[in-house]
């Protein structure tokens, strides 16, 4: 009977045990299962994405291919210009906000008709607002009839003045705005040059330099939206606006084709999309309109120092060591300071290195030794201008 027992006891043990393996077995094989769909469905996401950035870079390069019909120099927006056409394309405005000048230039065929184009456009621009910018740009309109994936979120972009506060002490009347066009475009300040795409044309060109304290009063522009997020993400004012001015020199139409967006140069689909996560909870992608807004775009660009700051690079001891890695890996990525130190692209392997180091140490490590020129540059000038910032707005 004992023997019978144990048998039945074994037997039941090597039973129960099987089916412990077969459960478990089931249970790894339905994670497997949850992870590749996973997979799939981010790989979908990233090939939907890529799809829409690729109709994206047709878009802008077939708007290009019509303005060079008119122009030897079809030029486009940039990270610190904004470019603006006509409906023709035969007149355009390019104001530079690194170098604080208004360019406006037009394709006619007499001084008069110059005259008057130019004096239109340079009214335009310098009342401007990131809405109406934005809303009435050729080129914007194209891009926003791209159908878009589904992970993708949109915005409408904010009413902000651009130009106006900087060129004017108040609001202009409009007899104050045409004393400032009849002054800057007249026949002692129109340059004329044979245009070499139309012709029997010539174009016509007119610089207006913008005051010296430009680049401060638009920074002016945002710094309530500067203040109220670095206060949220626990950084330092002076490092946010550094950072921008670094990035766009406050250009709020600030477009690269990486592609980047805005005041900050947010990537939709990595910075933007990591930040937009830690924000929200949720998983999307910022469209170009939503990091057109400036709102948008301090919050987003404010959110990814922090994840740098205090996640990527968390494990960095000394504050201001980590805030130069920080800074280069804004531009760069963490992984790509990591390779500074260790030739690796583990942050963490790097910190226990970065951890031995004076914070002079770190900073001549990252300038001799980032994998590019352009983060060592860049650090170099957020840098400095983290100190001219903190002077100014005392933070």
């Amino acid at each position: 009977m004992r023997a019978k027992a144990l048998l039945l006891l074994l037997s039941t043990a090597t039973l129960f045990a099987a089916s412990q393996d077969d459960y478990a077995k089931k249970q790894m094989d339905a994670i497997k299962q949850e992870q590749q769909a996973f997979l799939n469905y981010k790989k979908k996401q990233m090939e939907s994405f890529e799809a829409y950035k690729k109709a994206q870079m047709e878009a802008f390069k077939q708007y290009k291919k019509e303005v060079g019909v008119f122009w030897e120099d079809p030029k486009l927006s940039t990270k610190k210009e904004w470019v603006a056409y006509s409906k023709d394309k035969k007149t355009r405005s390019d104001v530079d906000f690194e170098h604080n000048t208004i360019t406006v230039e037009t394709v006619a065929k007499s001084k008069k008709e110059a005259l008057a184009k130019l004096r239109r456009t340079l009214a335009k621009v310098s009342v401007e607002d990131t809405k109406n910018a934005i809303e009435k740009d050729p080129l914007q309109q194209r891009i926003d009839k791209i159908p878009k994936p589904a992970n993708v979120i949109d915005a409408k972009v904010d009413k902000k003045p651009i130009l106006a506060p900087v060129v004017f002490k108040k609001p202009p009347t409009r007899k104050r705005l045409k004393e400032f066009v009849y002054k800057k475009v007249n026949d002692k300040t129109i340059k004329k040059r044979p245009s070499k795409k139309v012709k029997n044309n010539f174009v016509y060109k007119v610089v207006v330099k913008l005051p010296k304290d430009a680049t401060y009063k638009r920074s002016k522009l945002y710094e309530n939206e500067v203040r109220e997020n670095a206060s949220r993400q626990k950084l330092p004012v002076s490092l946010v606006f550094a950072i921008m001015h670094t990035e766009s020199a406050f250009n709020p139409k600030a477009t690269s084709y990486v592609p980047a967006y805005g005041l900050m140069q947010i990537v939709p689909h990595t910075a933007g999309a990591d930040s937009y996560r830690y924000l929200y909870k949720v998983k999307k992608i910022p469209s170009s309109r939503y990091l057109y807004n400036s709102k948008n775009n301090i919050r987003l660009g404010s959110a990814y120092l922090h994840l740098l700051y205090y996640g990527y690079l968390k494990k960095i001891k000394n504050p201001q060591s980590r805030l130069y890695c920080a800074i280069a890996a804004y531009n760069t990525g963490a992984g790509n300071v990591a390779w500074a130190f260790t030739h690796t692209y583990n942050p963490a392997k790097a910190a226990t290195i970065i951890n031995r180091l004076t914070p002079q140490q770190v900073y001549e490590r990252l300038l001799h030794d980032l994998k590019y020129d352009e983060p060592k540059h860049y650090l170099n000038r957020v840098s400095k201008r983290i100190q001219i910032y903190h002077k100014i707005y005392n933070g």
